[in-house]
């Protein structure tokens, strides 16, 4: 029986996405494994790195890409707990990662609002594991800056 599950991988996402939020950074994490193993972890830094670019997935792509020595990603399987944007869905087209897995949707600047079909054709999406806890990570967050 193997010990790693979707769900562990999300957990792992979840906690990256904590750390963000006590940065003070929009609290996203993510994941990406390969061969059920966490080759990348990474979480939003675009406050710290003065980057709009350093969303957790762009992050966790440079990252994976790196450790394998290699740009394709299709063997690779991502966990993020916030759907990815229209920029990081179009870095995952290109990486043409294998899944896509997330946990909250993002009605208002998700992928699937301006474009479902921006991802790679061959890569597989699935939505809504552990959505319930990405989502109050989110809304305390945004509550908390609000204060």
């Amino acid at each position: 029986m193997d010990l790693y599950t979707h769900e562990y991988f999300m957990n792992e996402a979840l906690k990256q996405a904590k750390i963000a939020f006590e940065e003070g950074e929009i609290p996203v994490g993510a994941v990406i494994v390969s061969k059920n193993r966490i080759i990348a972890k990474a979480y939003n830094q675009t406050e710290r790195l003065n980057d709009v670019t350093a969303h957790a997935e762009m992050l966790a792509i440079t990252a994976a890409a790196n450790g394998l020595g290699a740009k394709y990603l299709n063997d690779c399987r991502l966990y993020v707990t916030l759907e990815p944007c229209p920029m990081c869905a179009g870095a995952l087209f290109w990486s043409q990662i294998g899944e896509v897995h997330f946990a909250a949707s993002d009605t208002k600047r998700g992928f699937r609002k301006s474009n479902p079909a921006m991802l790679h054709p061959k890569t597989q999406v699935f939505s809504g594991m552990m959505a319930e806890q990405a989502e109050k990570l989110v809304l305390d967050f945004f509550r908390k800056l609000r204060e």
